[in-house]
């Protein structure tokens, strides 16, 4: 690729060296722009990076699956390829056998990205910590701090946006694609039928439980196995004060069904006379109405576990998972309220965020919301418009997600927000016309579960061309 053209613009900074930050510093620079990146390692550690290097990967060395026909991990790999990423490029060039998986060599990953952005002519790599919000002269500046923040910037991050909180246990709740869940058992009320703000008096799905089915479901979450805390985790407060469902569990046997189980002011269709003696409620999660999430069942039972268990209930039997829940140290922005379309803090756009700060999760998710910033800060620059990518693609369901696609729920019990972190799934894509293909090329019927496969190839088909028109109109505008 030949070397981009020097432009006379004053730089854009950019504070994190993780792996959203590299690929935001990449994209500026690759746009003809100088760029200034602002990394605190070696000068202030973290508990969890062991290097100095640009893109330390400091849990897991796998990007996940690497399969854009089936897998929207996979698919949001191809869609940055295609995008010209430095994080993706690194990650082929040191992949390690993983199966259907990218894994990387850690140590050879951090090393090529290292390398290229310090041998870039347009980018400059400071080795220093901000402990405030960058000084007014930097008139554009992408943030991607990532969830270990240093507690001094976070803390001005926060007076700045006014929110209560940015540093917490993040007990978050399990989604499931809502055609899994089985409507012969489930049925759609609100409780006592009372509208919500859109006037949808059956806006949530109930699943009953009979006496035994829910004491089996009690005992099971007080013995499935949970998660642990790590050291420098330990005196980090519980997000809103949200409590993890198995911790209720603890506390009483009927704790759960006079708290989010409660089976009060429900009506079950499908057995009339027969009252529940718990529901569980499941709530719409996206503007798509394809994802829900099962109400105050934030957990931190291993993911063995989760699966196990909550397809013990009536109605989730089958159930196929967007994500399940955790518990860990989180540092994220409530993205929907605070940043616009172009992921610029609402209250003084100067300031691009990217990263886990978002609310996404996972590498991949982060390289991707870096590269948008990146490239949307470059555009700003330039004076040039960028518009997101079509929200049929990977990159624009994600950004839809964190700027717009969440729900906020009303507030409940002390809980102020609901937004959570996320990865891509295609429940974050906009569903296709129809019910999907149910014949092969040959006439045959698809089963159940080859349905849903063909679907997934059909949705990452029309991502991709919808992503390379994307492209060509950028490269024809430029």
């Amino acid at each position: 690729m030949a070397s981009p053209t020097p432009s006379p613009q004053p730089p854009i900074h950019v504070i994190g060296g993780g792996l959203a930050g590299s690929e935001a510093t990449w994209q500026i620079a690759e746009a003809g722009v100088p760029v200034i990146l602002h990394e605190m390692r070696p000068l202030r550690s973290t508990d969890a990076h062991q290097t100095e290097g640009l893109a330390e990967l400091v849990c897991s060395n796998s990007f996940r699956s690497d399969d854009w026909e089936h897998n929207a991990v996979g698919l949001l790999h191809a869609e940055l390829r295609r995008c010209n990423s430095i994080i993706m490029a690194a990650g082929d060039e040191s992949q390690v056998p993983a199966g259907g998986a990218l894994a990387v060599d850690r140590d050879g990953f951090s090393a090529r990205v290292t390398a290229r952005l310090e041998a870039h002519p347009l980018v400059t790599i400071v080795r220093e910590e901000l402990t405030a919000l960058p000084p007014s002269s930097w008139d554009n500046v992408v943030i991607a701090t990532g969830p270990l923040t240093s507690p001094a910037l976070s803390a001005a991050i926060l007076a700045r946006t006014g929110e209560g909180a940015l540093a917490f246990f993040d007990a978050i709740a399990p989604i499931v694609h809502a055609e899994s869940i089985d409507m012969s058992k489930a049925w759609r009320q609100s409780r006592y039928d009372k509208e919500g703000p859109g006037g949808d008096a059956a806006a949530y799905i109930n699943c009953p439980m009979d006496q035994a089915q829910y004491e089996a479901f009690v005992q099971a979450l007080i013995d499935g196995p949970k998660g642990d805390f790590k050291e420098w985790e330990k005196d980090t407060p519980y997000f809103d004060g949200c409590l993890p469902i198995e911790v209720m569990a603890e506390r009483g046997r009927e704790t759960l069904r006079w708290g989010p189980m409660k089976p009060v002011g429900l009506t079950n269709p499908h057995t009339p006379g027969i009252k529940p003696y718990a529901v569980v409620q499941l709530r719409q999660d996206n503007a798509l109405g394809t994802l829900y999430n099962l109400v105050g069942f934030q957990t931190k039972l291993k993911h063995g576990a989760q699966s196990e268990v909550f397809r013990t209930i009536p109605g989730l039997e089958g159930a196929q998972f967007a994500r399940l829940g955790g518990l860990h140290r989180n540092t994220f922005l409530n993205s929907p309220k605070l940043l616009d379309s172009q992921l610029r803090l609402k209250a003084e756009p100067r300031l691009r965020f990217a990263g886990q700060i978002t609310g996404v999760e996972g590498y991949v998710e982060s390289a991707a919301m870096g590269l948008l910033a990146g490239r949307f800060a470059a555009a700003e620059r330039l004076g040039a418009q960028l518009d997101a990518p079509p929200a049929e693609t990977a990159l624009g369901a994600l950004i839809a997600h964190v700027t717009g696609g969440h729900i906020e729920q009303e507030p409940a019990e002390g809980k102020v927000r609901s937004f959570q972190p996320m990865n891509i799934n295609y429940g974050l894509l906009p569903p296709l016309l129809g019910d999907g293909p149910k014949h092969d090329g040959e006439g045959r019927k698809l089963k159940p579960v080859e349905r849903g496969r063909a679907k997934k190839r059909l949705m990452s088909l029309r991502a991709l061309e919808a992503l390379d028109s994307w492209l060509q109109a950028r490269r024809a505008a430029a």
